[in-house]
């Protein structure tokens, strides 16, 4: 296999920053795309994949799968993307496109399991996959998704993997025009989800622990803030939303939040992934409500969602960093000190 190096940084051990390293790419394949990464944005899976705390990461790795560039040239059997293109890559770079899931552009599920970005294996020659800390990356066609020109390039990558996580619930659980969705945290993830289930038309609220996020909230398309340790404030929203969209990311007690649901109302985990603690069923017995699970979307959905950024000219609230400040950005984002996603400035940084 014929391959060429572009300047990056990658995690060489759990234990050691991030740093420097020449980053593999393939020779263009017949149905590929060459990117020159403009943007790239840092998502807690980063954190997550470099410091091992999955227990599955292979080393070295190369962070990044929220990446915006210009496409550089095309395979030959590639006719929907040309030179110049302003393009995203999201989450995803293969699958196996056969199965059920991928038939249904579920390609998240693929019952063979989704190329992923970065720390997965490519399906051809199962080389490593690495993500956009770098110069440039190649990708199939398939899943290489087309970016609004009208919308702040800078701001657009968390839309491909925090954007996409919030969306794909709020499409598959129908949101419109007179729904109440509530979410809970305000981060890369509860940002995003506040901003489209407001442009889809529904009555959002937010359920925090830090009544100073209020304001934001505000800003962001919330109509009301409920202090979630306040009994008072949660008693007077029962009974109340049809989805609860939950970004937190670590263990947390849910049970709270149950009684807050309609009748046929559901909370959707797109934060946790891992145990929960237990859960009384009797709000769910006693309400017909649910608990459900979401994970990104597949590529049909996540054009979907850049176009609809597109027509309501939404993107992320986001910080610029250079690649160089990477491992001080994964310091400051384990204590939440972003408002609300880093990108890294990639064409003026490598």
């Amino acid at each position: 296999m014929m391959t060429y190096t572009v300047k990056g940084f990658a995690a060489i051990a759990a234990d050691q920053p991030l740093v420097p390293f020449n980053v593999p790419r393939r020779a263009l394949r017949a149905d590929d795309v060459q990117i020159d990464i403009l943007y790239t944005g840092v998502c807690h899976s980063d954190l997550h994949m470099a410091r091992n705390d999955w227990g599955n990461s292979v080393f070295p790795i190369v962070p990044g799968h929220e990446i915006v560039g210009r496409v550089k040239a095309v395979g030959s059997a590639v006719s929907k993307f040309k030179a110049g293109d302003l393009v995203g890559v999201g989450c995803l770079v293969d699958s196996c496109r056969e199965c059920s899931p991928c038939q249904h552009h579920l390609e998240q599920f693929c019952e063979q399991g989704a190329t992923m970005t970065y720390g997965g294996q490519d399906r051809h020659n199962h080389s490593p996959t690495y993500g956009g800390y770098a110069k440039e990356i190649v990708v199939s066609d398939a899943f290489v998704l087309s970016v609004p020109e009208n919308l702040d390039t800078k701001a657009v990558p968390p839309i491909l993997c925090a954007g996409i996580t919030t969306w794909s619930p709020l499409r598959r659980w129908n949101v419109g025009k007179g729904s109440k969705v509530a979410v809970v945290g305000l981060g890369g993830l509860g940002h995003m989800a506040i901003k489209l289930a407001k442009a889809l038309g529904a009555e959002v609220s937010l359920f925090t622990r830090s009544p100073e996020k209020s304001q934001d909230a505000l800003r962001l398309g919330a109509s009301q803030i409920i202090v979630s340790t306040d009994k008072a404030q949660m008693k007077s929203v029962y009974n109340q939303f049809d989805l609860i969209i939950d970004t937190v990311p670590y263990q947390h007690d849910v049970n709270p939040y149950m009684p807050t649901l309609a009748i046929d109302g559901t909370l959707v985990f797109v934060g946790l992934i891992g145990q929960h603690p237990e859960l009384s069923t009797v709000p769910l017995v006693m309400g017909r409500r649910s608990i459900a699970g979401s994970l990104i979307g597949g590529i049909q959905e996540t054009q979907e969602l850049l176009d609809f950024c597109g027509e309501h000219n939404i993107v992320s609230d986001i910080e610029m960093i250079n690649m160089a400040d990477i491992n001080n950005a994964y310091e400051r984002m384990l204590k939440s000190d972003v408002k609300y996603r880093f990108v890294i400035d990639i064409a003026k940084s490598l």
